[in-house]
């Protein structure tokens, strides 16, 4: 396992995910909000954001999780291992909520500097309506490169049973298909 591409929707525990994985295997993590946003809750342009994801891609290493699925298949072709969080919205949304309790007004670790936690209808509303359709784009995603370890986890226990079987190969205890 070199490079790893996390995917799922907000809430999902992708940063954290990434982070211990990170911390179990070695390898470098890339946050996609990090690319996404410049300091102050800038978003970069669609270009720059591409061309910065590109630029992780090209590297020998990497665990990269988040979005901008313009780029998803050039990641998906450079990548070894997929891992899609695909837990129920209820969840996220709860995840969310608590997540800005412990966050407001600071900044989190996966985040630019000055992008301080914040929570909004307009971003509940990201969650609720891009369940579907993402879910959708990362199974079509799944079934266009073969060549992926792909583990799909549904459940929080899903997720502590992949980071506990964890080894230097494949995860035992993971789902994968």
């Amino acid at each position: 396992m070199k490079r790893v591409m996390i995917v799922g929707g907000p809430g999902s525990g992708k940063s954290t995910l990434a982070r211990q994985l990170g911390e179990a295997t070695g390898l470098p993590v890339v946050h996609i909000d990090k690319i996404h946003w410049k300091p102050g809750w800038i978003e970069r342009s669609t270009e720059e954001k591409t061309r910065m994801c590109r630029e992780v891609h090209a590297r020998p290493e990497w665990i990269f999780e988040g979005g901008h699925s313009r780029t998803w298949n050039d990641r998906a072709a450079r990548a070894d291992t997929l891992i899609w969080l695909d837990l129920p919205v209820g969840l996220r949304l709860w995840r969310v909520l608590r997540r800005w309790l412990a966050w407001r007004g600071r900044t989190r670790p996966d985040l630019p500097a000055l992008c301080p936690e914040k929570l909004d209808a307009e971003f509940l509303g990201f969650i609720l309506r891009t369940r579907v359709p993402n879910r959708n784009r990362v199974a079509q995603l799944i079934a266009q490169n073969p060549h992926l370890n792909v583990s799909h986890l549904r459940r929080p226990r899903d997720v502590r049973t992949y980071l506990s079987g964890w080894t230097s190969e494949a995860p035992d205890a993971a789902i994968s298909y």
